[in-house]
C-alpha cells in the first residue's frame, strides 16, 4: 500500500472532483453510479486507503445544525428561528441562520453552504425543489425537517399548522357577521402554503354560502407590496368585498396600508383578517383580527425533532392548530 496516495490523486484518476470523490469513498449515496464506478477503480487501482484518524473527525458531531427561514423580514420567521435557536440551545446545540429570500437559487447556495459547515442537520422552510441540493440533502440522508412548508415529493418530516382549520374558523367568523363577498389575498401557488390556504378558501366559502366569484381572489408573494397591489384590485372592482382575508402578515400590511390611502376604516368600512398574530397587530387602531398559530412553538418542535432524527429515530410529522383571535377589524356589519 502506497501510503502517499492521496484522495486528490484518486479524483484525478477518475475525472471528477475532490468533493465527489470524497462522497464516494465516504459511502454518501448523493452521487452518480458512472461516478462511483470510476472512483472505486480508480482507488483499487492507486491502491488508495482512507486515513482512519480523518475519517473519524469527519463522523464527529459538529453540534451545529442549519436553519434556512424564507424570508428573516417577516416577523412570523423570526419567531420560528427564535423558536428553534432556543430549543437547539437546550441540547447543546448552535444554530446556523440563513435566509432564503423567497427565493429558490439563494436557498440552493445555503443549502451548498451548510453542507461545506459540516451541520449535523438542517431545518428548512422550503421554497421548492430548487435546482438540486434539496433533493442531495435527502438521497445523502442528511437530517432534515420542514417547518411551516413542505415539498411534493420529499419523503422529510415536517412541523405544519392545520391551514385548512385557520382559513374555515377566519371565514366562518366573517360569515357571521353577515358578509357574503370575501376577498382573499393569498401566497404563491409555487408555495406549500400559498396552496394550501387557496384551496382551503374554496372549500370554505362554498361551505358557509358565500358568494364563490373567482374575482374575489388575488394572489401575492407574501410580501408586503403584493398585499397592497391586491387589496387594490380586489377594492378597484364593480362588486368589491366588504371583507379581505389576507394569507400571511405582511401582505395584511400592505393591504391595511391600501385600504388607509383610499380612505376607508378598517372595522366599519371594510372588515379586514390577517394571518399570523405579530406582536403589534393588537396594538394598532383597530386592533386587527388574526388567525394566528405559534411560530415559536413551530420553531421549537422542528428542532426537537431535527435532534430525534440526527440521533436516528425516524421523525413523525406534527401539524398543530390555529385558532382565530377576535378583534375589532372584523366584529362590524357589512354596509347594505
Amino acid at each position: 500500500m502506497d501510503t502517499s496516495v492521496t484522495i486528490k490523486d484518486v479524483a484525478a484518476r477518475a475525472g471528477v472532483s475532490v468533493g465527489t470523490a470524497s462522497r464516494v469513498l465516504s459511502g454518501n449515496p448523493a452521487t452518480s453510479a458512472s461516478a462511483r464506478e470510476r472512483v472505486n477503480q480508480a482507488a483499487t487501482e492507486l491502491g488508495y486507503r482512507p486515513d482512519a484518524r480523518a475519517r473519524g473527525l469527519r463522523s464527529a458531531r459538529s453540534h451545529a445544525v442549519g436553519l434556512l427561514v424564507s424570508d428573516v423580514r417577516n416577523p412570523f420567521f423570526a419567531d420560528v428561528a427564535h423558536g428553534a435557536e432556543q430549543a437547539a440551545l437546550a441540547s447543546s446545540y448552535v444554530t446556523l441562520l440563513a435566509n432564503a429570500n423567497e427565493d429558490t437559487a439563494q436557498q440552493d447556495t445555503y443549502l451548498e453552504a451548510f453542507l461545506t459547515q459540516r451541520v449535523d442537520g438542517i431545518i428548512i422552510a422550503p421554497q421548492g425543489e430548487g435546482s438540486g441540493n434539496l433533493r442531495a440533502l435527502e438521497r445523502g440522508r442528511t437530517p432534515l425537517v420542514f417547518v411551516d412548508r413542505t415539498v411534493e415529493g420529499f419523503e422529510v418530516p415536517s412541523v405544519t399548522a392545520d391551514n385548512a382549520e385557520g382559513v374555515d374558523l377566519a371565514v366562518a367568523h366573517l360569515a357571521a357577521q353577515g358578509h357574503t363577498r370575501v376577498g382573499y389575498i393569498g401566497g404563491p401557488p409555487s408555495v406549500s402554503t400559498g396552496r394550501a390556504r387557496h384551496d382551503a378558501f374554496l372549500a370554505a366559502v362554498a361551505r358557509h354560502g358565500l358568494d364563490q366569484d373567482p374575482e374575489l381572489i388575488a394572489v401575492g408573494d407574501f410580501r408586503s407590496a403584493s398585499g397592497s397591489a391586491s387589496a387594490a384590485a380586489l377594492l378597484a372592482a364593480d362588486r368589491p368585498p366588504t371583507a379581505l382575508l389576507a394569507a400571511d402578515s405582511l401582505m395584511a400590511v400592505g393591504a391595511l396600508g391600501e385600504v388607509r390611502r383610499r380612505g376607508l376604516r378598517i372595522g366599519t368600512d371594510l372588515a379586514l383578517v390577517a394571518f399570523d398574530d405579530i406582536e403589534w397587530f393588537g396594538e394598532i387602531d383597530p386592533p386587527l383580527t388574526v388567525v394566528a398559530h405559534d411560530a415559536r412553538a413551530l420553531g421549537e418542535r422542528a428542532m426537537r425533532l431535527l435532534l430525534e432524527v440526527i440521533e436516528g429515530g425516524t421523525g413523525e410529522s406534527v401539524v398543530l392548530p390555529m385558532r382565530l383571535v377576535v378583534r375589532e377589524s372584523s366584529t362590524g356589519r357589512p354596509a347594505d
